[in-house]
């Protein structure tokens, strides 16, 4: 009785599956994931954008040309387009055989193997299942002569050998292998070396966006370096791979120019960003900047770099200002406090004078008997100067006035008799 995953199984073994023979490469896997990875933080970044409401434009260039700049370095460090070719040839299938197919032979030189493809055309031929990708590296220096050796053991097409024997060949000068290997070998060295430069650009974007801007030139620099560098250390002689009469010519591929404009731009880029520093002082700024939540901010930070906080300055007398610590500032605010007490003294003397020699009078009368009622007795009008003493404490502080005290009851009596 067969189960649910029993289907194409016999005897209780795996899956046969009827295909006769594999299908080939369509895609690199390592490029393919660093695409991802940086088109991913670049779609992240413009759902993020509409947000920004200040320094848009500077924010929207550095983010684009940083993730531009990293993109380009990983993805040509791991490709396989710096020198191609591609030709439409008519050749045998294999060695020692009358049979011959039409395909189209590509080859793609990488910076440390090489991409030969071989893909059989759908007419004038019997058969169109022929599609192979094979690569050859060459990190060590007899990596592609082993290499090739086991291509002929496997039994590979005869143009696919073919390809490779001229990458193997080292004799009388034609060592396009060794020189290939070479061009590849100091491109990658300035490549690791802008992925470095790269990371710190993006680091002092951040913290301090002027130093950013001079990585930013350096990036730029390294990259044309390594394009530069690498069209010096190709071989003299050019390579050009003969198939059964078809030639194929090599030229700069894709991954040439990549890295050629992102040199061209960065370069560009940080060299009018710097120019701007220069002219217009700490003019360049991002959203990407960060705050440290301190007094020594950025403003602080860009006032002691043109040295005004420690120039010295002449005051109103004709003397130096010394520089303002943290024990001056606490010996100012406790003098402060103190004149602020001597001046309220002062006010209460000056009232108790004033109200000595004024004879100032208090604003009600007592009742002298409890039959008294002070209400219908009329309105006693004071003399000029007791007018004065009333304004002068009318205009000094409620708590600072003083009020004299009601006589007692003897002393009255007395006054009466």
């Amino acid at each position: 009785m067969k189960g649910w995953f029993d289907a194409f199984r016999y005897d209780g073994g795996p899956t046969l599956y009827s295909f006769n023979n594999r299908t080939a490469v369509t895609g690199d896997v390592t490029l393919i994931t660093f695409l991802t990875i940086f088109c991913t933080l670049y779609v992240a970044f413009l759902i993020i954008f509409p947000g920004i409401r200040k320094e848009r434009f500077t924010t929207f260039f550095a983010v684009t040309l940083s993730l531009f700049v990293g993109a380009t370095i990983l993805v040509t460090l791991f490709g396989s387009a710096w020198h191609v070719a591609n030709a439409s040839v008519i050749s045998t299938y294999k060695a020692f055989s009358k049979e011959k197919i039409a395909s189209n032979v590509g080859v793609y030189v990488g910076l440390r193997h090489v991409n030969i493809t071989l893909q059989a055309s759908a007419t004038n031929n019997s058969t169109s299942d022929i599609d192979f990708n094979e690569q050859f590296l060459w990190l060590n220096s007899d990596q592609m002569g082993n290499s090739y050796k086991e291509a002929m053991v496997r039994g590979l097409p005869f143009p696919i050998l073919t390809v490779a024997e001229y990458f193997t060949m080292g004799q009388e000068g034609l060592s396009w292998g060794g020189q290939y290997r070479a061009a590849g070998y100091y491109a990658i060295i300035m490549l690791w070396t802008s992925f470095s430069v790269w990371i710190l650009m993006n680091l002092m974007l951040i913290v301090v966006p002027r130093y950013g801007a001079v990585l930013m030139t350096t990036c730029g620099f390294l990259l044309l370096a390594t394009a530069c560098g690498y069209f010096g250390l190709l071989p003299e002689t050019p390579l050009v791979v003969h198939i059964e009469g078809s030639t194929l010519h090599f030229n700069f591929g894709w991954c040439y120019w990549l890295v050629l404009i992102a040199g061209s731009v960065c370069l560009l880029a940080g060299v009018i960003i710097t120019a701007l520093e220069i002219i217009f002082p700490h003019s360049f700024s991002t959203i990407l900047e960060v705050d440290y939540d301190t007094p020594y901010d950025r403003h602080i930070i860009i006032e002691d770099s043109r040295g005004r906080r420690f120039q010295k300055k002449r005051s109103s007398n004709s003397k130096l200002e010394e520089p303002v610590g943290i024990g001056t500032k606490i010996l100012r605010r406790l003098s402060s406090k103190t004149r602020e007490e001597k001046s309220n003294n002062d006010i209460i003397k000056n009232s108790h004078i004033q109200n000595f020699e004024l004879g100032a009078k208090p604003n009600w009368n007592y009742p002298h008997g409890p039959s008294n009622d002070f209400r219908q007795k009329p309105t006693p009008r004071s003399l000029s100067q007791e007018s004065i003493a009333s304004s002068i404490s009318r205009n000094i502080p409620a708590i600072h006035r003083v009020i004299p005290r009601p006589k007692s009851d003897k002393l009255q009596e007395v006054s009466m008799w």
